[in-house]
């Protein structure tokens, strides 16, 4: 279930992402948004001149993760360029950079949910406290794993799906500082990308942890996340995702593959 096959995978460009994107929000509010990422841009681009190489989507999940408020999207914004520049000072993160956390198996990515949104699957139960590379090396290691789900996401696409499998999880896997980091990476400088968390296999002991976590969650993504119980395991995931992209380990087509055996081309 979980060998070393290698899944290649388009990575696409700004450029055709930004073309397929229609600007129309759910609720028609397409032209206050354009006009809100017009101002916004004019004060990033006061502020941070290199915010001239972010596009109008970019600009726009940061406005929508504030609820259209130009000012705390800007603070955001600016907090999230000054972040990647010194967090990913050469644009990504090499594998050679976390082979601690790579070296427990437990972050897989392949298929996609019926709306395009590629999947990652992480098994908390084998996740360990690293005492090597500290909590500074699983903070790459989050960030390697949303990099390579934004690149896989297609045009016309801004979210990503992940499974989240507690089968096995114990207090010898807790890290609630891990967990906490993980968490304001995916919030602050990863806004509007989930699309949905499903939490699977999860042991009574977890809930401890859990209500130690919740409250540092945002609302927007309290309600993407979900419980699954046992018996109702694949016909939950089988609502959003066809049996071809899900993983056999649940009852479906694909094979398991490592997040670093994933190479976009």
């Amino acid at each position: 279930m979980e060998g070393k096959t290698v899944v290649e995978c388009k990575i696409y460009t700004e450029t055709e992402k930004i073309q397929s994107v229609c600007l129309q929000d759910e609720d028609g509010s397409s032209q206050e948004e354009h006009k809100k990422i017009l101002k916004m841009r004019a004060l990033l681009e006061i502020h941070d001149p290199t915010s001239k190489e972010c596009d109008d989507v970019t600009i726009r999940r940061f406005l929508r993760a504030r609820d259209l408020d130009i000012e705390k999207a800007c603070a955001m914004f600016l907090k999230y360029l000054k972040w990647r520049k010194t967090f990913i000072p050469d644009g990504s993160i090499s594998v050679s950079e976390i082979q601690n956390e790579i070296a427990q198996n437990k972050m897989f990515m392949q298929g996609s949910d019926k709306t395009g949104r590629p999947i990652a699957v992480v098994f908390g139960g084998r996740h360990h406290c690293n005492k090597k590379g500290g909590l500074e090396e699983f903070k790459r290691f989050v960030v390697f794993g949303l990099e390579k789900l934004c690149s896989r996401m297609p045009p016309g696409q801004e979210k990503f799906m992940v499974i989240g499998d507690l089968q096995g999880w114990g207090y010898s896997c807790s890290d609630i500082r891990g967990y906490l980091a993980a968490l304001s990476i995916l919030q602050d400088y990863y806004p509007e990308r989930l699309g949905k968390l499903f939490i699977l296999h999860v042991p009574y002991v977890f809930m401890t942890v859990w209500k130690m976590v919740y409250p540092f969650i945002d609302e927007k993504t309290k309600k993407k996340i979900i419980f699954v119980e046992n018996k109702q395991l694949k016909s939950t995931l089988l609502k959003d995702i066809d049996e071809s992209q899900l993983p056999e380990v649940y009852g479906g087509n694909l094979k398991l593959v490592p997040i670093q055996d994933n190479q976009c081309v």
